[in-house]
């Protein structure tokens, strides 16, 4: 892609922007609106959860004022191809403000801009970051909406020192993490009017709500696929080690299983607190899969709960990542199937019992992989995470 010049830029975003007309009700995956009570997660629609995005262009001095000049005390993310500013409007709204940086080249970053606009600002929902507009003016820039308590990896991974001990993150947190998370991810699958790979689920690409409400971000390695694509080819691989699905990692082969097998990973760091690739290189779903064979789950609990958790959600959480890190893409549930075993109070697990054959296939693992894959975007100390990386 040649690099567009600026007025190029303002030719384009002057255009109106397209209404989404697209009726998403007769879509699949459908939750009819029930409570469980049990758990407290009300199932909602496809009606209540598919909104109209809307976003529009700011002008570069409105998101001067709002960042103070992009200073350095509203710096809350930083990388080799953008970093993320907090900011304020005049009507007292939260935003973050990415700005692509000088660092990577201008068809680069061309790329990445409309990459990130093609995918997540096709999608509304309130598990999904929100897109409230861009800026083309002296830059590129993608605004969101703050995001107030940061990463799920700046809290489920505290760094504690003598002078500060936070205390772990609670069992009923993370349940409401895992869903909201799996809530959002089947939107992008299956309601959204572009079928959206993410490509790069994990702990610190999932930002929290005051509320701890569980909103994806980090489009850069997203992908879109038309409804008549079973899947994707990509090269060069890239994403994050330790969430890369075998098919993904070892074919480049792309579609809904891949971000389910990284979801899967994720639910297993909400479950363990554990990070993904542990200091000796062995990665989380290695580590997790002898025990969830035995089903020994409950020696999946991070141990800083103190045993605090609730058994019956436990079990839901360790079954689903269970079936999402099988090795066979074709044996793993979609979406919309995950949250159905997460959801229903009892699990069938002779649905998916596997044939012998492929029930004692070798595990793929990473343990003798060399770290490959590439992600431009590292947070800075406050663990904010809207990252840009390559596609």
């Amino acid at each position: 892609m040649k690099y567009i010049r600026t007025n190029s830029w303002k030719r384009l975003f002057s255009l109106k922007r397209r209404s989404f007309e697209d009726d998403v009700s007769n879509q699949l995956g459908v939750f009819e609106g029930e409570d469980n009570s049990k758990d407290g997660f009300k199932i909602v629609s496809v009606a209540e959860q598919s909104r109209r995005p809307s976003w529009r262009c700011f002008s570069f001095e409105e998101i001067f004022v709002a960042t103070n000049a992009f200073c350095s005390e509203n710096l809350v993310g930083k990388g080799g191809c953008a970093e993320v500013y907090k900011g304020v409007l005049k009507d007292g709204e939260e935003i973050a403000v990415k700005r692509l940086t000088e660092a990577s080249t201008d068809e680069r970053k061309g790329k990445a801009f409309l990459t990130e606009i093609g995918t997540i600002g096709h999608a509304c929902h309130p598990n999904v970051l929100a897109l409230l507009g861009c800026c083309i003016d002296n830059g590129l820039y993608l605004i969101f909406q703050f995001s107030s308590r940061g990463s799920v990896a700046s809290l489920l991974h505290v760094f504690v020192t003598a002078d500060v001990k936070l205390p772990p993150m609670d069992w009923k947190t993370r349940y409401k993490i895992a869903i909201g998370t799996a809530r959002g991810l089947h939107y992008l699958h299956r309601v959204c009017q572009r079928r959206i790979i993410h490509r790069d689920i994990k702990s610190s690409n999932i930002l929290l709500t005051a509320d701890f409400d569980a909103q994806i971000s980090d489009f850069g390695l997203a992908k879109w696929l038309p409804s008549q694509w079973t899947h994707h080819s990509i090269a060069p691989i890239e994403g994050t080690f330790g969430h890369l699905a075998p098919e993904y990692f070892m074919h480049g082969i792309v579609d809904e299983k891949t971000d389910v097998f990284a979801f899967g990973v994720f639910m297993l760091e909400i479950v363990s607190g554990r990070k993904p690739v542990d200091a000796s290189h062995l990665s989380l779903h290695c580590w997790a899969k002898p025990l969830l064979d035995r089903e020994e789950i409950e020696k999946l609990v991070d141990p800083r709960l103190r045993g605090a958790f609730d058994i019956s959600q436990l079990k839901k959480l360790a079954f689903t990542a269970s079936l999402c890190i099988r090795a066979s893409s074709a044996w793993r549930p979609t979406m919309n199937e995950v949250l159905e075993v997460l959801m229903e109070g009892d699990t069938d697990k002779e649905r998916w019992k596997m044939p012998e054959e492929e029930d004692q296939e070798e595990f793929w693992g990473f343990e003798d992989l060399e770290y490959e894959c590439h992600s431009c975007f590292s947070v800075s100390p406050q663990e904010y995470s809207i990252s840009t990386t390559s596609s």
